[in-house]
């Protein structure tokens, strides 16, 4: 099992949207970076743990965790040429962009903002911190996990099952 960090703009895909959705799951869709799309395809794994990262949109922060549900899989917004996320060179038999299915496990009382990520000694540490990191599926240490929680004042709560 591992600790990732996945950003969404608030107006495109927030924690409410994904509380709101049918079982709290969807798919975490839209992703054209090669560098996260590798790590969709090839390091994200069911049961992997997920903190909800709101970008570009005041506060930045951490709003909640999530669990991986379903390993990557190919990407079909890639294949409509009506979404936003079309790739005309992505093609079903070798699709180019992949995607997870996540579930909510908790969204935080409040979120732990950028600012008391940055004040903390573990988690200013953090690649979501470095700058120019934009990066938008991110890995976490699982102390890094832990001080997140601890900021959030919650229990992890995939632990407590």
């Amino acid at each position: 099992m591992r600790y990732w960090l996945f950003k969404s703009e608030p107006s495109a895909f927030s924690i409410e949207h994904l509380a709101k959705a049918k079982k709290q799951t969807a798919p975490w869709d839209g992703v054209r970076n090669y560098q996260a799309r590798n790590f969709l395809r090839d390091d994200v794994k069911v049961g992997d743990r997920v903190l909800f990262y709101h970008s570009r949109e005041e506060p930045l922060g951490v709003f909640g965790t999530m669990s991986v549900v379903r390993a990557g899989y190919p990407d079909h917004t890639a294949f409509d040429p009506e979404s936003k996320y079309y790739d005309p060179s992505s093609k079903a038999d070798q699709p180019r962009w992949i995607m997870v299915d996540v579930k909510l496990v908790q969204t935080f009382p409040e979120p732990v903002t950028r600012d008391m990520l940055a004040e903390d000694a573990v988690t200013s540490k953090m690649l979501v911190m470095k700058r120019g990191m934009r990066l938008s599926i991110q890995p976490v240490t699982a102390e890094e996990w832990q001080a997140v929680h601890r900021l959030a004042g919650v229990k992890d709560l995939i632990e407590v099952k």
